[in-house]
């Protein structure tokens, strides 16, 4: 499992210890299309909107700067880690608004020339990156008219990423992750989830609620579920429905269709009151292998 340490200031890490208060965290919703610079136009005015209601923790979707005519068109747009267009959006973005950010997923190259890592990046207020995760599981799907196999165009990740930040300790993951537990349990004790996600419409209307729900409640964590949601220029229909979760299981807000900034607050004091009155977590018998 990689651990990133964050580098905020030990005053910022110390003043979040002795400040147990609520925050303002953003899922941003998105029905991306095949031009990255018309997609990052979009983004930035949807976070912005978070912004203005207070959103300090911001999260995109899977795939928001991209989604092609075809499966290939990833690599085209790939970035070298650290540099290229869609890293310096979020990295900019992060630093001008004060924000952090989080890129849902940005194909950035891997040792593969024919393939991509799905990579959430993590972005601090100061515009630097702050932790990386490469998407582990692989979506494959087919039934009736859809045909989904993600190892053609995309390289799996091998690490479990969670960081520690001003918000708590933070576990990333990205969409069809959400199908795996086990993942999750090697987190360990995270207080946020982030699950972006581009689940198609079938996949969607039949289990996307259900496993966001049951992520947050098993592992008494707020969830945050920023999808892709709506018909894409390349015919190709996503379900939605982006959503942040408490660890009750309790849908704060949600966006089941449209674009737009779902907006809600997460409170620290809360999720340590369920912990205590359900101690779930300390009462595991079973490790993960």
């Amino acid at each position: 499992m990689s651990d990133h340490k964050t580098n905020y200031s030990q005053s910022s890490k110390i003043a979040l210890e002795n400040d147990k208060s609520s925050f303002t965290v953003a899922a941003i919703q998105m029905a991306s299309g095949p031009t990255v610079d018309a997609n990052l136009e979009e983004a930035s005015r949807h976070i912005e909107e978070a912004v203005s209601h207070g959103a300090k923790l911001v999260v995109l979707p899977e795939y928001f700067c991209l989604m092609g005519m075809k499966d290939t068109d990833k690599l085209v747009v790939m970035e070298d880690p650290g540099n290229g267009p869609i890293q310096r959006f979020l990295s900019e973005t992060a630093k001008r608004l004060g924000i952090w950010l989080v890129g849902g997923s940005v194909p950035l190259a891997s040792p593969d020339p024919d393939k991509v890592y799905n990579s959430c990046l993590v972005y601090a207020d100061n515009g630097a990156l702050m932790a990386r995760y490469d998407k582990i599981h692989l979506f494959g799907l087919s039934m009736e008219h859809e045909r989904y196999a993600e190892e053609k165009t995309i390289t799996a990740g091998n690490e479990v990423v969670v960081l520690d930040s001003p918000f708590g300790r933070i576990g990333l993951s990205i969409c069809y992750d959400l199908r795996f537990p086990e993942l999750y349990r090697k987190m360990e004790d995270v207080d946020i989830i982030l699950a972006p996600a581009a689940f198609t419409a079938v996949t969607g209307k039949a289990h996307w609620e259900i496993l966001v729900r049951a992520r947050a409640i098993e592992n008494q964590a707020y969830v945050i579920a920023p999808a892709q949601g709506g018909y894409h220029v390349n015919g190709r229909e996503t379900h939605g429905d982006s959503m942040v979760v408490d660890p009750w299981g309790v849908i704060l807000k949600r966006l089941q269709r449209g674009t737009g900034a779902v907006v809600a607050d997460i409170d620290p004091k809360y999720l340590s009151r369920v912990r205590s009155s359900l101690p779930a977590l300390k009462h595991r018998r079973l490790k993960c292998s």
